[in-house]
């Protein structure tokens, strides 16, 4: 198939920053691309893109947009405006960042790109559920970048954060953001199937997860941005609920007494409840939008034990 992207006519004719993210929206609108990996049109993407790629401010003022770029430069973002509309590549996986809760983190093909409303709460330091000085131990199940834990530390700098993942690639990409942010004193990353790598009698204040949820259906009906994630952070058996059943099961004996678990199912939030139906999940609201985020008390998880590890 003939490339879409013509490089050697955008090097000859393209000239400053601006031309570039012109010439980026418009083959993103015709290509009818899929956003939903930091953006949800194609200028916002392309300014992303250009911007990010050149290791500019996203804030750009216009002498900047206005620059004359290199043959280099241009050649350089050539080849990412192509592989965005060609490839379909996530402009986080073409540029190797992405933002969460305000935050810049280090991403590529071995981890899922962060996009998760969990953001939102850790923003509004959990509040009610918990005060800040309250909280010294915090465990992210299924961390991936490891944004959430790095989040999480920063939110409630007095806490030890241990991040688990069953991915040794994952681990590695939040190895890198964990000492981007310098916090190998406060995120301790285990490789663990879910609770099974975790040793000892410690409870967690807080349990929070952005466990793979998406079922076979709904795995195969997606477009192609997203299989460019790892498979096993999105796909989960064939209903997508089989890692949060063994949360729900095991959450209770690692947390405190006073302890939360916060857990993202997305669009398995009809199923979850009609599977467990006696248990009072609190779904979680947000300004931003997003859906599907459920809070539980350990005294929840006490009292409706019966229906968890019985699933």
């Amino acid at each position: 198939m003939a490339s879409i992207i013509n490089t050697r006519e955008v090097v000859e004719e393209m000239v400053t920053v601006r031309d570039f993210i012109r010439y980026a929206v418009t083959h993103f609108n015709q290509a009818n691309l899929v956003y939903g990996h930091g953006t949800d049109n194609g200028w916002d993407e392309a300014v992303n893109l250009v911007l990010t790629a050149l290791h500019l401010p996203p804030d750009a003022d216009n002498n900047v947009l206005d620059a004359r770029l290199t043959s280099n430069e241009k050649n350089f973002l050539a080849d990412k405006i192509r592989r965005r509309v060609e490839d379909r590549v996530p402009v986080p996986y073409l540029v190797n960042e992405a933002w969460f809760a305000g935050l810049n983190f280090y991403v590529d093909e071995r981890v899922i790109i962060p996009r998760s409303p969990i953001a939102e709460l850790l923003e509004d330091e959990l509040s009610p559920w918990v005060e800040v000085e309250n909280v010294s131990s915090i465990l992210d199940m299924c961390t991936g970048s490891g944004c959430i834990a790095i989040s999480a530390a920063l939110t409630f700098p007095d806490a030890l954060v241990d991040a688990v993942d069953l991915s040794q690639d994952a681990l590695e990409v939040a190895k890198i953001n964990v000492k981007r942010f310098g916090l190998e004193e406060n995120v301790q990353l285990i490789h663990s199937d879910v609770f099974n790598g975790l040793v000892g009698e410690k409870r967690y204040d807080i349990i929070i997860s952005n466990p793979p949820y998406v079922g076979k259906v709904e795995y195969d009906a997606l477009p192609t941005e997203y299989t460019h994630e790892p498979q096993q952070s999105l796909l989960c058996g064939e209903d997508g609920l089989a890692v949060v059943r063994r949360i729900l099961a095991e959450a209770e004996s690692f947390l405190t007494p006073t302890g939360i678990l916060i857990v993202e199912v997305g669009y398995s939030q009809e199923l979850l409840e009609a599977e467990y139906p006696g248990v009072p999940f609190t779904w979680l609201q947000f300004e931003r939008g997003g859906e599907g985020v459920f809070l539980l008390t350990a005294e929840e998880l006490r009292e409706f034990r019966h229906l968890l590890v019985q699933q």
